[in-house]
């Protein structure tokens, strides 16, 4: 196989995801709005470029940013072996070219001449180190298992039970990087452009392990450079010129605010202290058509997770009566009011079968809402616990901070009090606490989200293996859930690996760990002098390209 023959079947892949419909995504931080909080000002002759984080990254470590706060600004420091063009295909970045063996297994990658903004080289060593620190069990990444499922020996080092030296990669010299499948995967081009995969400078870490940590110390090797970064306030990115493509670099500087309310935002886009600002859910039916509202597609759902270790929802029938309960219409036609789609399944529109029809059609609605259905099967589960609905342990309804997030939360705890007759205590906890607690299963019944991270329906369904913990935040387990994902990612015959996924995300629904509430799309106002943004369906903001006029 010619290096970049898969780069050409999976473009068409992206393709028909764009036509259709990015980590985890949500509307508290996945946004691309501005601000310049730092109070420096610019020279005339400069191109700034203003934009919101909404939060405090949770991390500029490759291997633990796992959230879009983290990636959408990392993205634009970092550079991986490629990287998205301006039509969602993956294009050589760090690597010069990709040669795929015959059997689809093998990707060796030669790289380009490229430095680190200290000016040492880029190396395949540092790609190795990178992933190994990824896949390194101490490091706990919850990105990791995006390698352990394809790459040869990644899960048995990952889990323990392996070795270093027993992962498929390896620097064949300093300028090649070698990567052996378990099984041929058409979308690996896709998923190595995520952060996770970007390789980190062995000797910078090795000497300061808090690399990542501060402007002072961090060392990267894409399009910015990271000069200045007031934790909790505001970031400021400037141009890198020791870019191996810093000649397609337009902008002078990137400054980023880190405001999470939408109706402050909106404001200072009003101010012109943002270039881009999300939407507040009060003004969309205005503002979404105003000249400079843009309406783009992501491949992702928001949906919540019930915590089936803790009760009530160690009953499926409850899980269930409340997932019948919450009416996804009400909310995104009065809460989110963007034009959002509501999920009657767990895996987003956009992905093509094998067959040319879309997942999603294929499968069909599994869930709706259902006044009636909620209540029979609420009373039926009370009764196989023996409670009453006076005695069954109360309920907290948990979501991470945002104005719009608040709106959603309320409008299910009255939802669920109509229906279920059910009072739900409602909470809200800042993000990097949130998803601590999420992860550890301190949480009752929570919001979230998933961005998919690359173009494949197994991407979403593989966050609820057993294995998954990081991912799963529910506690739940099924091995016949856990077998189909297991079989999908060793199949090789495209109809039957297809099948195995429908299955599993009908067992996901009926199982009810989660209740879908809607898939994403994304709805900003951007300054008419701004170009040249990529957003992708599926990644992170691009903004090699971006320029202001």
């Amino acid at each position: 196989m010619k290096k970049w023959l898969s780069l050409l079947l999976l473009s068409v892949l992206v393709l028909v995801l764009a036509a259709c419909t990015a980590n985890e995504a949500d509307e508290s931080t996945k946004t691309d709005d501005a601000s310049d909080t730092e109070g420096e000002v610019s020279t005339s002759d400069e191109k700034v470029l203003y934009l919101n984080n909404s939060n405090e990254p949770t991390s500029f470590d490759p291997s633990i940013g796992f959230d879009s706060v983290s990636w959408d600004p990392l993205n634009n420091l970092m550079e991986g072996l490629v990287r998205l063009d301006d039509n969602l295909e993956p294009q050589p970045a760090m690597a010069e070219s990709v040669n795929v063996s015959e059997d689809g297994l093998t990707y060796t990658f030669k790289l380009r001449d490229a430095q680190w903004t200290n000016g040492d080289p880029v190396t395949a060593n540092d790609f190795v180190y990178g992933w190994l620190h990824m896949l390194n069990p101490e490091t706990a990444s919850y990105s990791a298992f995006l390698a352990t499922g394809y790459i040869e020996g990644a899960q048995a080092y990952n889990e323990g039970s392996g070795t270093a030296e027993g992962v498929a990669i390896k620097a064949t010299d300093e300028k090649t990087f070698e990567v052996k499948l378990m099984a041929p995967f058409d979308g690996f081009l896709s998923m190595i452009t995520l952060p996770t995969f970007f390789p980190v400078n062995e000797k910078v870490a090795t000497e300061n392990p808090q690399w990542f940590a501060d402007a002072e110390s961090f060392v990267g090797n894409g399009p910015f450079k990271l000069e200045t970064w007031n934790h909790e306030e505001n970031m400021i990115f400037v141009k890198s010129d020791t870019y191996w493509d810093k000649d397609a670099v337009k902008l002078d500087r990137i400054e980023w605010a880190m405001v999470n309310d939408s109706n402050t935002s909106y404001q200072m886009y009003q101010t012109g202290e943002l270039d881009i600002t999300s939407i507040p859910a009060e003004l969309a039916d205005t503002l979404l058509d105003d000249s400079e509202a843009i309406i783009y597609d992501l491949a992702g759902t928001h949906f919540y997770r019930f915590n089936v270790t803790q009760e009530p929802f160690t009953n499926k029938k409850i899980r269930q009566a409340f997932s019948y309960a919450i009416n996804s219409q009400e909310i995104v036609d009065y809460v989110v009011k963007t034009g959002n789609k509501v999920a009657n399944g767990f895996v987003s529109y956009g992905f093509k079968g094998p067959d040319g029809k879309d997942f999603r059609d294929a499968q069909g609605s599994l869930i709706s809402h259902d006044a009636a259905k909620a209540k029979q099967l609420l009373e039926e589960g009370l009764a196989e616990e023996g409670w009453t609905l006076e005695t069954m342990p109360k309920v907290e309804l948990t979501y991470n901070t945002s104005d719009v997030l608040k709106s959603v939360a309320e409008t299910i705890q009255s939802q669920v009090k109509q229906v279920l007759g059910v009072d739900l205590l409602i909470q809200n906890m800042e993000w990097s606490v949130f998803r601590e607690d999420q992860v550890a299963l301190k949480l009752q019944f929570s919001r979230s989200t998933f961005g998919h991270d690359y173009a494949d329906p197994i991407n979403a369904l593989e966050n609820f293996t057993t294995e998954n913990t990081a991912m799963n935040r529910t506690g739940w387990s099924n091995a016949q859930f856990d077998e189909l994902i297991a079989k999908a990612r060793q199949e090789v015959d495209a109809q039957q690996r297809w099948n195995y996924l429908l299955e599993a995300e009908r067992i996901l629904i009926d199982e009810a760990p989660l209740v879908p509430l809607y898939f994403y799309n994304g709805a900003v106002l951007q300054k008419s002098s701004v170009t040249g943004i990529t957003r992708p369906t599926v990644g992170s903001i691009e903004l090699k390209k971006a320029d202001k006029n």
